[in-house]
């Protein structure tokens, strides 16, 4: 006779992560989450389970409560865009069990940090959380993240945009706000609903990415960037001269037909199709017949203040890299950047193109490591390049396309694409107009990143909308970057790759 099979405890799901050693703790969680929780979206058996994920959290040490409250953070997630649900609220239950893993654990380690995740998601216990985290040692940055994610949208008085990585890192002024509220008045309703929760979500999976990070591998740390190109805080301008663009005369072409470009002292204009291209501040505007930029999306245009340069390049690429490139713990540096581009470009004989050069903090970089060939600058973000202009006035800047690039077939011993090629709307094809522009022996620097291996990274890594990606980054898998740079007979010579970082170094074949 069969003996009838026996009913699991009603705790075996959370009971193989609690009695895990803690080299196979991380394993369990993952084995855990797979059972509740898919790319964003509960499974069924996911909200009978949620009060024993609560019950386990007074049985378990700090390691594997931070590891609840992880999933129990992830399955509220999954509800956000409704602005909540049955499974917020059974989440919501154990709010009592999750306040001591705040006040209580230590301050900025793994498990304050997964609670700070969890309780980012009850914004129906607004008043209860913000008054024990008032009496709990927080940095300003985790403080104002669980704010912001707690906040209700007040239409009348809104803050979008200027809230990532936290909003203590944006440090408003009068002319600010006042410069925010004229693109923000002009939002539809719909317009206005749907930034504030892409805003929240954004912020959401950086406190989500940094919990994961630290309960796998410990206390995050911040690593400054000491480089002398760190503190150049961009001055006015100087006056337009196109003599930085027609040296290059040999190279650039104009970006819709791909005939020569003659000079004046206002800007260029194109010898066949004849369409002008002027010199707004010193940036060569080659952007007409580009199809890129759309002058009247004004959520695109709502960084375009002064100074958005200098803040992405010191405040918001430092904490892209930590959430894309897994980077919590600084193994890439930005002197280890440094140091990258100027071994690998030192040797260059020829024009240098920095493509989506943003701020200009690297095109120093490349400037200087191939100094003898002269270096151009490339990005379509119009105050960017004034920073650009402003910090490198010897630099001949352009504001055109990736896609498009306005120089001549084979005409370039170097291009950089450093952190930008996640950000193109067309990877591949910024890859195939890089390898159009090399001609033999010509070599691409590239840093991007890829997919994080684990579900639950990658979620966070895809959960960040910006201006230029409203649905959410699209990073790589390193084979299909190698693809890419194959077709466009591109080699790899040099490969490296710490956390979810792709940086490669290929040659023209």
């Amino acid at each position: 006779m069969t003996a009838a099979p026996v009913a699991p405890p009603t705790d075996a799901l959370p009971h193989a992560l609690l009695t895990a050693s803690p080299e196979r703790a991380d394993e369990e969680f993952l084995r855990l989450t797979d059972a509740l929780w898919k790319d964003g979206v509960a499974t069924d058996g996911a909200p009978a389970e949620v009060p024993r994920l609560v019950a386990a959290l007074s049985g378990a040490d700090e390691l594997r409560q931070g590891y609840l409250a992880l999933l129990l953070g992830l399955l509220a997630e999954t509800e956000h865009t409704a602005g909540g649900g049955p499974l917020t609220e059974a989440v919501r239950a154990g709010l009592a069990d999750y306040l001591p893993l705040l006040t209580g654990s230590e301050p900025g380690g793994p498990t304050q940090l997964a609670a700070l995740y969890l309780l980012s998601h009850l914004g129906g216990d607004r008043e209860g959380i913000l008054a024990a985290a008032a009496g709990t040692e927080l940095t300003p940055d985790d403080r104002t993240r669980l704010e912001r994610c707690l906040q209700p949208l007040a239409p009348e008085d809104v803050v979008l945009g200027r809230v990532w990585p936290s909003p203590y890192e944006w440090q408003l002024g009068a002319e600010e706000l006042a410069f925010d509220q004229d693109w923000i008045r002009a939002l539809t309703p719909e317009q206005l609903a749907a930034t504030w929760s892409s805003d929240t979500r954004s912020v959401l999976a950086y406190t989500g990415a940094k919990a994961v990070w630290a309960l796998r591998n410990g206390r995050p740390t911040v690593v400054r960037d000491t480089s002398v190109h760190a503190d150049a805080r961009p001055a006015e301008p100087p006056a337009p001269r196109i003599e930085e663009f027609s040296r290059f005369a040999d190279v650039l072409r104009c970006p819709a037909c791909r005939a020569t470009l003659s000079f004046t002292a206002t800007g260029a204009s194109c010898t066949g199709c004849e369409r002008s291209y002027a010199l707004p501040h010193g940036v060569l505007d080659l952007t007409a017949g580009a199809g890129e930029h759309d002058e009247d999306d004004v959520l695109q245009n709502a960084a375009g203040l002064q100074g958005i340069g200098f803040h992405y390049e010191n405040v918001l690429r430092p904490a892209f890299l930590r959430v894309m490139g897994q980077n919590w713990g600084g193994a890439v540096s930005p002197v280890d950047e440094d140091d990258y581009l100027t071994e690998q470009l030192s040797a260059v004989e020829g024009p240098v193109l920095d493509v989506a050069a943003g701020a200009g903090r690297w095109t120093a970089v490349v400037a200087e490591a191939a100094a003898d060939g002269g270096v151009l600058a490339l990005d379509l973000i119009a105050p960017m390049l004034a920073g650009l202009r402003a910090r490198l006035p010897e630099i001949a800047t352009l504001r055109a396309s990736a896609l498009a690039l306005p120089v001549a077939d084979s005409s370039l011993a170097a291009v950089n694409c450093w952190n930008a090629l996640q950000a193109l709307p067309d990877a591949g094809k910024a890859i195939s107009e890089i390898g159009r522009a090399l001609r033999p022996g010509g070599r691409l620097t590239l840093l991007t990143f890829r997919w994080a291996s684990d579900p639950v990274y990658r979620y966070f890594q895809g959960s960040h909308a910006f201006p230029g990606s409203p649905d959410g980054i699209k990073l790589f898998e390193t084979r299909q970057v190698h693809a890419w740079l194959d077709e466009a007979g591109l080699s790899p010579v040099a490969e490296t790759g710490p956390g979810t970082f792709v940086i490669i170094t290929a040659e023209k074949r």
